[in-house]
């Protein structure tokens, strides 16, 4: 018995069975919830005959894709009670990039990502996802993005290629093509030897790049990853990056939200720091560094004791620092004078340039 994982945004999964796929794929073009669950599936009639025809007549419009911006948002502010979690916030993603959202826990970028996926409306401001406005025509707008969770909402009880086939019929693959479609996406996570094995004997990685081929069944336009390596060792780590920079290559826009600077400096064409709800500064990783960071750093090592009289030294001469680990670190350190004490020169890194910015180290 083939059943789906019904979930939206970061709920619990239940089970639904193929009766009720079958009655949600063939109601007619359908858009999987944000979470890629089945509980998402919508008929896209209430959008207007006039705005789905102009869509559907520009879906493909190759020099309408290079005009405008992938994501647009303008001036977004959503609330939650008095809390404010997005600010203000005004962002454009170029086509064909892989954008790096950072940003301390609370700075905004969860919320960000729900409310590109029309999961969380905002309170005030403009939103446009692949040209289409939010949430008017989200349901549209999702059928061109892929979705990677940070959130496993996987069904333990389907094997990799009913999960992948699930959702190629619920993005309307056509029958024929659905296998090769299939296929691809197991070849693309690296899971062609595992196509038959059911989720619940995966690895943690395993089902990590399960989560990826499920989003991109259907060669979206744009990948929405949400923490994409988020527990995962270091060499499960690498195999995702080498994925997301094929998509790059593919001229797939990417956005990624990470707690990872390593993984935004190796993979973000572009990056955008968040906190308190707004972009800060954004540039090219390079960009960013030599403008908050400088291009070296200084770090001096040493007791207790040792390190409180260099912080004292550094407050009185006004160069910027951090802590970093079991050390203090002097940025823009190329343009100290003879007084600074030993220590151990490196290059300046997006991580210095970020607790510059936000005045945290990132979690």
């Amino acid at each position: 018995m083939l059943a789906a994982a019904r979930v939206c945004g970061y709920g619990r999964p239940s089970q639904v069975g193929p009766a009720a796929i079958d009655s949600r794929v063939m109601r007619g073009p359908t858009a999987p919830c944000a979470c890629a669950g089945v509980q998402g599936a919508y008929s896209v009639a209430d959008m207007g005959a006039r705005e789905v025809h102009e869509r559907a007549r520009d879906a493909h419009d190759p020099a309408r894709e290079a005009r405008e911006p992938a994501i647009s948002l303008e001036g977004v502010v959503k609330r939650f009670g008095e809390i404010v979690a997005v600010d203000g916030l005004d962002l454009a993603v170029a086509p064909g990039v892989c954008f790096g959202l950072l940003g301390p826990n609370g700075a905004g970028k969860s919320t960000t990502m729900r409310m590109l996926t029309a999961q969380t409306l905002a309170d005030e401001g403009r939103i446009a996802v692949l040209g289409y406005p939010l949430p008017r025509a989200s349901k549209q707008a999702r059928l061109e993005m892929g979705v990677v969770p940070q959130l496993d909402n996987l069904d333990v009880e389907l094997t990799c290629r009913q999960i992948l086939t699930v959702f190629a019929r619920l993005y309307r693959i056509s029958r024929g093509e659905r296998p090769a479609a299939v296929q691809r996406a197991l070849e693309l996570a690296n899971l062609s030897g595992r196509a038959d094995t059911i989720v619940r004997e995966l690895s943690g990685g395993m089902r990590r790049r399960l989560l990826v081929a499920r989003g991109l069944i259907h060669r979206p336009r744009l990948v929405l990853l949400d923490e994409p390596t988020v527990g995962l060792d270091p060499q499960v780590r690498q195999e995702l990056w080498s994925l997301i920079d094929a998509l790059r290559a593919e001229g797939v826009t990417v956005l990624m939200s990470t707690h990872y600077i390593e993984e935004a400096e190796r993979l973000a064409d572009t990056v955008a720091v968040m906190s308190a709800g707004r972009v800060i500064a954004q540039g090219t990783p390079a960009e960013l560094v030599r403008a908050h960071a400088g291009e070296r750093v200084l770090e001096i090592y040493g007791p207790p004791e040792r390190l409180a009289q260099v912080d004292a030294q550094v407050r009185a001469s006004g160069w910027s620092s951090r802590r970093s680990g079991p050390a203090v670190a002097i940025l823009r350190a190329e343009s100290l004078d003879g007084t600074a004490p030993d220590g151990v020169l490196r290059p300046a890194n997006l991580e210095d340039a970020f607790v510059a910015l936000t005045g945290q180290e990132i979690e």
